[in-house]
């Protein structure tokens, strides 16, 4: 299982790192705002679940090679976006759908860390704590991320966002519970929030909200 979550580890951090430092550069940041950005969108929610569980210091601090693939993707980033900063706004459209692409990716791999790591703290019984845990482990760093480029965090008014991370972290808790398959269970978890996620922009799906209307003339 060790290796699984390490391996969920990387594809989240790197999906999360080329998300954050995708909208740090669209943002107009310089290059230490880009890496700084990406990897906080990486390990900020990782960093949360640690300090909710009580694990001081946070195991991101253990796990130096976690940062340094943030680091080397959000300069990679910045690299390609700096060399072709002329067709940066020409093609917003398409790199917002591959930072969609790799955000949807980034929540689901660390919606199901998040969840497994309430397993292997002796939370297996309590479902609410799994689901919690998961959820801010998925959102945590895309909070962090939207309020560091000063923008409402996109969880809170964007294509269900939260949702599709406790969609897998509830069905990762079932499927954990009830079979003897954690591979399995984590491939399907993952699937189901990527596949939310890319419907809900798709349809343009959203959580009702209130349109507050200026009658002022």
């Amino acid at each position: 299982m060790a290796e699984i979550i390490k391996i969920l580890e990387i594809i989240g951090t790197v999906a999360f790192a080329l998300s954050g430092a995708l909208i740090a550069v669209g943002a107009s940041l310089d290059i230490f705002g880009v890496v700084f950005v990406g990897c906080i969108t990486a390990v900020g929610g990782g960093i949360v679940r640690d300090l909710l569980l009580g694990i001081t210091p946070p195991n991101i601090f253990a796990s130096f090679h976690i940062c340094l693939i943030a680091m080397i993707t959000a300069i990679t980033v910045f690299i390609i976006a700096y060399i072709n900063r002329k067709k940066f706004h020409t093609f917003k459209t398409k790199i917002e759908h591959i930072n969609n692409f790799f955000d949807a990716v980034g929540l689901a791999a660390f919606s199901v860390t998040g969840a497994e790591v309430g397993f292997t703290h002796g939370f297996s019984d309590n479902a609410f704590i799994i689901i919690v845990i998961g959820m801010i482990t998925g959102v945590g760093g895309g909070i962090f991320r939207d309020i560091l480029i000063n923008t409402t965090p996109y969880v809170f008014k964007k294509h269900i966002y939260a949702l599709a991370s406790i969609f897998g972290s509830t069905l990762y808790f079932i499927l954990r519970t009830c079979i003897d398959n954690i591979p399995l269970a984590s491939v399907l978890s993952m699937l189901s929030v990527v596949l939310i996620r890319l419907l809900a922009t798709k349809y343009c799906w959203n959580l009702p909200r209130v349109h507050i209307e200026n009658d002022e003339k």
